[in-house]
């Protein structure tokens, strides 16, 4: 359906004075050429990738050496090398800053809250640097950590990055076997724990997990004081030291960057390991920081000093995107507990008190504010915020029109969409382009992003597979224990040959966006048509009754079925006439097609530890399959709640 004027739209004023605009005319110096408009500038910017992201290279400062060749374009996307000459360190591009300045400000929840400046995080992150290698930790060897989203995990990540050591992080929430699944296969020299976390306004105690696991790991540990007693913690394991004493030997010093490959590792990530042992996913240093740089620097116009923030845990790959933001000198709001504790306002408290410029989230807490009735346009003073970011799922058009009406009516939204695969976004906002209800605004610079049919042919205006068919710097440089390549391969080249395929169910739109339908494998196919959840959950989870929703396919009668389940609000009970109402706004909102078979009321719908709902693993409890991996789920006691249900026998 054609709308009839966008949301947001950025006046000249505007555009002229956005990083992104300043960008353009610069690389049109360096081409000798005048770009016609930002879409002119994205064709080159895919035409000619070296030149691109050299001047991103240039444009951003990058500290190194860049050597003279950008890329080494052998046709072939997984032989395709960027910057093959090129030496850098990655937290030496993250210090950027220097002085009395915030650095990191950190809130747990209403329990804690502090500020170091840049010469605090430089100091301690000296400190750490000087403890990490009296261990013998240096280049290649891991160090995993199960923290809080809080400054002392930040400090820690950049010592071991600046001795050229690979990080890798979860959220304390995860339990002990999840923490195994995933730190187990990359054996890390060091494992690093919090004494406790917050969590809903109770401190949650994980001493016992934190013992479990450093058993089962065998490394030396270190504790970081936050919610409990550190030093009882650390006397009660082996070869542990809290932070205290474990730098309490170093002084702080100027600090030691080893100096690296592009291509070294940097970031170990894991897939969601809902369908079984996580994937060990390797990012490089390189890559990562050029496509971290590119889209704060440009696509959200971080400038040097501005408070930025993103609500995630150390268990998301938004945290490691969040992490970047130093590269821009920008100021982090970080915070740890639950976004709802002691209410609904708590996050845009934060936002008001240190003058957010950018406020990151997920869809499915904009949805959240929404239900709940909180409008922190008329409670809050949120005259700095410019850009706000949303990601996690696809938002629905409800949830862009919530953003305008109920927080601000002038600010540039955001919604972007990427993954733990690339370490960042494929597609994300253009603060040169207007905003549409519903839509992305469109591809990143230097990313090929295209819609592909199942036939392999460009699709516009119908729904298909995201693809990249030209290679980028943030792919993925392996997956560990996968010597051959063999689990990469399938994990992205399968479908077509030589060209990434995201595993997103997509569609551009006539004003050059995209639409995410959800994932790939969650689309259903009833009559054998492809349908997106996404779409399905945007006409429910307009209804007041309806809290939350999940859909799957199930397979009957020689074909699948819509089934459709729904956590309902408190006090709201499914009644035929509430069954009815739904299959109307779904069929009038969607079509026919979407219109579930059976609708079913549970009391909770699982999901993982960043709160994306678990589509995969409901369909094989609706079919009597095991779960492969219940500890990547926050709630796993949920999936029982769908097996073996009278409803779905007949």
């Amino acid at each position: 359906m054609q709308q009839e004027k966008p949301l947001w739209e950025p006046s000249e004023a505007f555009q002229k004075n956005t990083p992104l605009y300043a960008f353009i005319q610069s690389c049109g110096e360096r081409a000798g050429r005048a770009f016609d408009g930002y879409d002119d500038f994205y064709a080159w910017s895919i035409a000619d990738r070296g030149a691109f992201w050299s001047a991103v290279w240039d444009e951003c400062g990058i500290r190194g050496e860049k050597g003279s060749i950008a890329l080494t374009d052998t046709g072939r996307m997984l032989d395709d090398r960027f910057f093959p000459q090129a030496k850098l360190n990655f937290a030496e591009n993250l210090l950027a800053g220097a002085g009395d300045g915030d650095a990191l400000i950190f809130r747990g929840e209403d329990k804690v809250s502090y500020r170091w400046s840049w010469n605090m995080l430089s100091q301690t992150v000296s400190r750490l640097q000087q403890a990490f290698r009296a261990l013998g930790i240096g280049e290649g060897d891991r160090i995993a950590a199960m923290m809080p989203n809080m400054p002392e995990t930040v400090a820690c990540m950049l010592a071991a990055t600046s001795i050229g050591a690979i990080w890798s992080s979860c959220s304390p929430d995860f339990g002990d076997q999840g923490v195994l699944d995933r730190f187990g296969q990359i054996e890390p020299k060091l494992f690093i724990a919090c004494d406790g976390y917050w969590y809903n306004g109770k401190m949650q105690d994980v001493a016992d997990k934190v013992r479990a696991v450093t058993a089962r790991l065998g490394v030396p540990s270190l504790i970081i004081p936050y919610a409990g007693d550190a030093k009882a913690l650390a006397a009660s394991i082996s070869d542990a030291k809290t932070l205290d004493d474990f730098i309490a030997p170093y002084q702080a010093k100027p600090l030691d960057f080893v100096q690296l490959p592009f291509s070294h590792p940097v970031y170990i990530l894991f897939s969601s390991g809902t369908t079984g042992v996580p994937k060990c996913i390797v990012h490089s240093a390189g890559g990562t920081l050029l496509q971290h740089v590119k889209e704060h620097r440009f696509h959200c116009g971080v400038a040097r000093g501005e408070p930025i923030f993103y609500f995630t845990t150390c268990g998301w790959m938004m945290w490691n995107w969040l992490i970047s933001g130093l590269a821009c000198g920008a100021t982090l709001c970080l915070y740890d507990g639950s976004p709802f504790a002691p209410d609904g306002n708590v996050l845009f408290d934060y936002a008001e008190a240190e003058g957010f410029t950018v406020f990151g989230t997920s869809a499915k807490y904009i949805d959240a504010v929404r239900k709940d009735g909180l409008t922190p346009k008329t409670t809050h003073d949120l005259s700095k915020l410019r850009l706000i970011t949303s990601t996690g799922s696809p938002l629905s058009p409800e949830g862009f029109s919530f953003v305008y009406e109920g927080i601000k009516d002038d600010v540039h939204l955001a919604s972007i969409s990427g993954g733990t695969d690339i370490v960042s976004c494929f597609v994300l906002g253009n603060p040169l382009k207007p905003v549409w209800r519903g839509e992305i605004q469109g591809a990143g610079l230097g990313l090929a992003v295209d819609v592909w049919n199942d036939e392999g042919k460009p699709v516009k205006g119908e729904k298909g597979e995201l693809v990249c068919t030209r290679a980028f710097p943030a792919m993925p440089i392996m997956f560990w224990n996968d010597p051959d390549g063999a689990k990469y391969h399938a994990a992205y080249f399968e479908r077509f040959d030589n060209i990434w395929c995201h595993g997103d169910f997509a569609e551009w739109t006539e004003h050059g966006g995209l639409i995410i339908h959800g994932r790939s494998d969650a689309t259903l196919n009833p009559g054998g048509v492809r349908i997106g959840t996404a779409e399905i959950y945007n006409q429910v989870e307009q209804m007041d009754e309806v809290a939350e929703a999940i859909c799957i396919g199930q397979d009957w009668q020689d074909d699948v079925r819509v089934v459709l389940f729904v956590r309902l609000a408190a006090g709201v009970t499914l009644t035929p006439e509430l069954e009815k109402a739904i299959k109307t706004k779904i069929r009038t909102g969607a079509s026919p097609r979407h219109v579930p078979a059976r609708v079913i009321a549970v009391a909770d719908i699982p999901r993982t530890k960043s709160g994306k709902i678990v589509e995969l693993a409901v369909r094989e409890v609706v079919h009597g399959r095991a779960v492969k991996n219940k500890e990547a789920l926050a709630n796993p006691d949920a999936l029982d709640l769908f097996r073996d249900l009278p409803e779905l026998k007949t």
